[in-house]
C-alpha cells in the first residue's frame, strides 16, 4: 500500500511526472497477512496435499520432515503437547537444548503462511498457488503435532489453529519496537538507551565481524559451544598460544592453494544469465559459496554439456556434498543450455 501512496504523492507534487498506481498494481504489492488475518485470501489445503507440495518443492532445502540440512536451520522439533496447551515453549528456557527451531519460536501462524506465500520456494518465490500455501503450512504444522494428519487448513479455521501454536504466548511487546500503544504491554521508549560513538575507538574500525584478542576467552571457547542441531557454528576463541600454530599453518596453506588455483573467466553474457537465474546465490567463479565454484564444475565436467543440462534441471545432492541443489524448473531451456555449454567448454 505504501508504494501506491508514494506514487500518488509524486504525481500530485510533481505535475507531469509519474502517475497514480492502479488498483491492480497496488493489489500486486499489498499481499501481506497480519496476525489478525487481515489480508488472508480464501482457500484451503490438506496435510496430505501439503506433503506432496513439500516433497516436490520444499524438502530439498528443509528436509522431508523439516529437519533441514547443513545450511538451513531445522523448522520442526523442540515443542511438546504441553507447549501447545500453554502457548509457551519450555525448551526455550533451557540452555542445554541443542538449537532453536522455527516452530519453537514463531508465535503466529499468519507469519508462516505469509512467509511461505511471499518467499518460497527460494528459487521461485510467489510461484505457489494460494491452496498450495495452505497445504504446505498445514503439513508443517502437522509435523509439529499442531494439527492432525487428516486436517485441512483454510481461511475459515486458521484462527482456531492459532490457539494451538506452541509459542503463541511467548511474543514480547515491551520493547518499543512499535510506536504508540497499539499492542498490549508495549512501552513508549526502548528499554535500552544509547548513542553512537565513532571517535577514540579502542580498536581499528572495520566493517566486518571482529573479536579483539583481549576478548577471545571472555565467554569460553565458542567452537566448543556449537549446538547439536542445525548449521550453528562458532570460531575457536582460545588464546593463540592455546590454539597452537597448526591451525594457522593449515589456514595459510589453504589460502595459498586458493590463490594459486587457476580461475575460469566468466563471459559477461553468461554471467548476466547466471545472475538473472539466481545461480550466483550459491556459486562463484573462484570459491565455494553454498555449492561448488564454476571452476570446479568446469574442470570435472569438461565436454559434458548434456549432463550439465540434466543436472541443472533435476538438481540433487551427493555429487559435491550433502547440501542439495533444488531443481531449476523455472529457468528457460535456452538459458540452461547456454550456461551448461559454457561450463562444459570453460578452461581454467
Amino acid at each position: 500500500m505504501a508504494a501506491g501512496l508514494c506514487v500518488a504523492a509524486q504525481a500530485a507534487g510533481y505535475p507531469g511526472i509519474g502517475r497514480d498506481a492502479t488498483p491492480d498494481e497496488v493489489k500486486a504489492w499489498d499481499i501481506d497477512v497480519r496476525p489478525d488475518f487481515k489480508g488472508l485470501p480464501p482457500g484451503s489445503g490438506s496435510v496430505a496435499k501439503g506433503q506432496d507440495v513439500w516433497e516436490s518443492k520444499c524438502a530439498s532445502c528443509h528436509g522431508v520432515f523439516g529437519e533441514a540440512n547443513s545450511v538451513f536451520n531445522p523448522l520442526v522439533g523442540g515443542t511438546t503437547a504441553e507447549d501447545i496447551r500453554t502457548g509457551r515453549v519450555a525448551a526455550l528456557r533451557r540452555n542445554d537444548y541443542p538449537g532453536r527451531t522455527t516452530l519453537m519460536k514463531v508465535p503466529t501462524v499468519s507469519t508462516l503462511w505469509d512467509y511461505i506465500h511471499r518467499a518460497m520456494p527460494w528459487n521461485a518465490p510467489k510461484s505457489l498457488t494460494v491452496d498450495e500455501v495452505y497445504a504446505a503450512t498445514a503439513y508443517l504444522l502437522n509435523l509439529a503435532d499442531v494439527v492432525p494428519s487428516d486436517f485441512t487448513l483454510s481461511d475459515k479455521n486458521i484462527a482456531e489453529v492459532q490457539q494451538r501454536m506452541p509459542n503463541r504466548n511467548g511474543m514480547a511487546s515491551a520493547h518499543a519496537m512499535w510506536p504508540g500503544g497499539g499492542l498490549p504491554g508495549s512501552q513508549p521508549k526502548p528499554d535500552v538507551q544509547g548513542s553512537n560513538c565513532m571517535k577514540d575507538c579502542p580498536v581499528e574500525a572495520k566493517v566486518t565481524s571482529l573479536l579483539p584478542e583481549f576478548a577471545l576467552g571472555a565467554n569460553g571457547n565458542l567452537a566448543e559451544q556449537n549446538r547439536l542441531v542445525g548449521p550453528q557454528r562458532g570460531i575457536d576463541t582460545r588464546a593463540p598460544a592455546a590454539r597452537g600454530a597448526a591451525p594457522a599453518a593449515a589456514a595459510s596453506a589453504a589460502a595459498a592453494a586458493t590463490a594459486a588455483a587457476a580461475t575460469v573467466a566468466v563471459p559477461a553474457e553468461v554471467l548476466a544469465l547466471m545472475q538473472k537465474s539466481s545461480c550466483t546465490s550459491c556459486h562463484a567463479a573462484d570459491h565455494r559459496v553454498v555449492g561448488p565454484s564454476w571452476t570446479e564444475v568446469a574442470a570435472r565436467h569438461k565436454g559434458k554439456a548434456d549432463y550439465l543440462v540434466g543436472k541443472i534441471r533435476s538438481g540433487g545432492s551427493g555429487t559435491w556434498g550433502a547440501i542439495p541443489m533444488p531443481p531449476q524448473a523455472g529457468v528457460d531451456d535456452a538459458t540452461v543450455r547456454r550456461i551448461a555449454t559454457w561450463l562444459a567448454g570453460a578452461q581454467p
